[in-house]
């Protein structure tokens, strides 16, 4: 029974194909083919499109930054305030105890 089984996987699995195999091989290519096609044509129309809304578009003014001053990390003209100086361990570590929280 062996031998059986094993000419039949030989049979299922040779190297030569059947005309039935060739036929959707070669229409699932065709269709593969087909698709990427479609996929460069709609490509080519988009960046077309984005090209010409690009050239139609107005030109956007440049913003002037003004100098920056010495400040690390902020924005030359604005304030620093309460909210954007981070808190010190040491008010957190106050603040839990007396909230009661051990720590």
């Amino acid at each position: 029974m062996t031998t059986n089984n094993t000419r039949r996987t030989s049979d299922a699995t040779s190297s030569e194909t059947t005309p039935a195999r060739d036929s959707g091989l070669a229409q699932y290519e065709a269709e593969g083919r087909a698709v990427r096609a479609n996929m460069e044509k709609l490509r080519a129309l988009r960046l077309a499109r984005e090209a010409a809304e690009a050239a139609a578009a107005p030109a956007r003014p440049v913003k002037k930054t003004a100098a920056r001053s010495g400040g690390k990390g902020t924005k030359a003209g604005t304030k620093t305030t309460a909210k954007d100086t981070p808190a010190k361990l040491s008010d957190w570590l106050a603040s839990q105890q007396r909230g009661g929280f051990r720590t």
